[in-house]
């Protein structure tokens, strides 16, 4: 079976060929190619939200597009942008809004909002990566879950940031071997608690990273098992059978997992 920790591994080592051959399929680059030659004619927040694959396509890259329904929301978000601390974007927990509100600033920039890398390049990138983590998902939630996390980590500063993120919390309280019931608690308990546990300072250094996600992978496929299907990285890299054993290595790792921390 293919275990989560080999198909993490695998997407994080080839990253760069995986978003290439995101970037090459046919779906993508239609997508991308209306957005990057329409993007910088948008001039108002009105153009933004009446152009539904401009829309779509930047809600998807910030890891919104649950939320591309909500366009009278989502106008809020733009409308107040993030200058004011009691901006709407600032008062909501999942800090996705804030930072959508900073891409696309209309509040702040006007009609030049769009002329800036941040709103061109960037939110090409970001689709690219968004869209191979929605694909890996696919064939094992525990490889988008993981992926995501490791996106995120470097912006983590406290428990909070966790916590009002349902990817981010399922990740952090899988690696830390938490049940379900852990998420009904008190949210200022669940706090403290994973501040006890983890070190929020240390989230963008990549070797305390690497032992989150590897901890992470080994306890994902303790609870769900690891996936049947050969993920699309796996297919890429022409993986024989696709077949990857969970070796003694690992199963060591496992065995010397203490209980909360790292």
């Amino acid at each position: 079976m293919i275990n989560t920790l080999s198909q993490v591994q695998l997407v994080r080592t080839n990253m760069e060929r995986s978003l290439k051959t995101v970037a090459a399929d046919p779906m993508v680059e239609r997508q991308t190619e209306y957005y990057r030659e329409n993007i910088r004619n948008i001039k108002s927040i009105d153009e933004f939200l009446a152009d539904d694959r401009i829309f779509n396509y930047a809600m998807t890259a910030m890891g919104l597009e649950d939320m591309i329904y909500a366009k009278a929301f989502i106008r809020k978000v733009l409308e107040e942008g993030t200058d004011e601390r009691g901006a709407f974007a600032n008062q909501l927990a999942d800090t996705k809004y804030k930072n959508f509100a900073e891409t696309f600033n209309f509040k702040r920039y006007g009609e030049t909002t769009t002329s800036f890398a941040r709103t061109q390049d960037a939110i090409v990138q970001k689709y690219h990566r968004q869209t191979l983590e929605v694909r890996e998902g696919e064939q094992n939630q525990g490889v988008r879950l993981a992926l995501y996390f490791e996106r995120r980590a470097p912006d983590i500063t406290n428990a909070y940031d966790v916590l009002a993120d349902r990817a981010l919390a399922e990740a952090v309280y899988t690696s830390l071997g938490l049940p379900q019931e852990f998420a009904m608690t008190d949210i200022d308990k669940q706090a403290a608690y994973l501040e006890e546990r983890l070190d929020f300072s240390k989230f963008g250094d990549a070797d305390y990273l690497a032992k989150i996600l590897n901890r992470f992978s080994a306890l994902y496929d303790l609870s769900n098992g690891p996936s049947g299907n050969m993920s699309p990285t796996l297919a890429l890299y022409g993986n024989g059978r696709g077949v990857i054993q969970m070796g003694e290595g690992l199963l060591a790792s496992i065995q010397n997992f203490r209980l909360g921390g790292f």
